[in-house]
């Protein structure tokens, strides 16, 4: 913090749209002009349209975005096609339109590079380089308007040589085909970094543990999987299904700086039916780097009853060396309408 450098700050939001410098409301002390802007039905507007070198360092939402029906779009330098395509809510790790946790309470993601409080304050760290032009627009596929809040916050200056493409892309199975592995992310070609993932899993039975399954990773056209976790849960670094399967059985909710399973929505008994629960795992300390391509799967059995078909939910973020476009086609929307 204390290095000072050449960066010239901007910050754009329904007050200031484009950023510019002495860009912002004209109002006086204490008066709103522009706090928010009316998406409506089918329409896509444009948030963010700067010129580069910069990065994105920040982005808030609030109001309505974190909705499956919100679609964001992040195009790089120029590209037609963008190289983020995930619904408000997803991208922000909370999928669930109807989000009062087993106490009635709102949840909390709070972890280093996701936080979302109360009531569905949408806050982003990822560091989002861009070298001549940056530009992200969302997309109301929902049947009413919707009024969005937004801060994007970021700097122009020289981005490092190296510096690699920020990507995310979402993927539903509801429910997952038995006895086949959930795919988190296939198709991605070039050099990069698998920065994690979000996950969400609505549990549509009573027979055992939906965690057993492993988590697997293929790096650079591998035949076998190099990096395999043990479990599901243990993938994002919990144990004993998080606390279903100790003395105390019953799931114990915890966020820290780079995994955690923050929410438990619906009942609480042990392996009950229609379940919800919303986690995260950041490789950070633990970067998953790879030359020319990745692929990346959960597994859904148990033990004793074998596969299993719950509802699974995933928003990969990962860094390539140059922009592409996103390997998944996004269900309709009321496809993607999760309570």
């Amino acid at each position: 913090m204390y290095e000072l450098t050449d960066r010239k700050t901007f910050g754009i939001s329904a007050e200031n749209p484009t950023g510019a410098r002495n860009g912002g409301t004209r109002g006086r002390d204490c008066e709103k002009l522009c706090p928010a802007v009316n998406v409506e039905p089918g329409q896509i507007y444009t948030l963010c349209d700067i010129d580069g070198p910069g990065m994105i360092s920040h982005m808030w939402f609030g109001g309505g975005t974190l909705s499956q029906s919100m679609i964001l779009r992040f195009y790089w330098d120029g590209c037609d096609f963008p190289s983020v395509e995930v619904p408000g809510g997803a991208f922000f790790g909370y999928p669930y339109e109807n989000t009062a946790d087993r106490d009635g309470k709102y949840p909390v993601l709070n972890s280093a590079l996701l936080l979302v409080t109360p009531y569905k304050g949408g806050n982003a760290y990822f560091e989002m380089p861009f070298r001549s032009h940056c530009r992200i627009t969302v997309e109301n596929r929902g049947q009413t308007p919707v009024r969005c809040y937004y801060m994007i916050t970021g700097w122009r200056g020289e981005v490092p040589e190296n510096a690699g493409y920020f990507h995310a892309a979402y993927r539903q199975e509801h429910p997952v085909q038995k006895g086949r592995s959930f795919v988190v992310l296939d198709g991605v070609k070039g050099k990069g970094a698998f920065l994690g993932n979000t996950f969400s899993v609505g549990v549509n039975g009573i027979n055992c543990c939906w965690c057993e399954g492993e988590t697997k990773m293929w790096l650079d056209g591998e035949e076998y999987p190099s990096i395999n976790y043990t479990g599901l849960e243990d993938y994002f670094c919990g144990s004993y299904n998080f606390g279903i399967d100790g003395p105390l059985q019953e799931y114990q909710t915890f966020c820290g700086l780079y995994t955690g399973m923050y929410a438990v929505l619906g009942s609480d008994k042990p392996y009950d039916n229609q379940q919800r629960l919303m986690m995260y795992r950041w490789h950070v300390k633990d970067p998953i780097c790879f030359d020319e391509s990745f692929r990346m799967v959960h597994d859904d059995f148990a033990w004793v009853s074998g596969p299993r078909c719950d509802d699974f939910t995933s928003c990969a973020y990962y860094y390539l060396d140059r922009p592409c476009p996103v390997p998944f086609e996004l269900p309709d929307d009321q496809d993607m309408i999760m309570r």
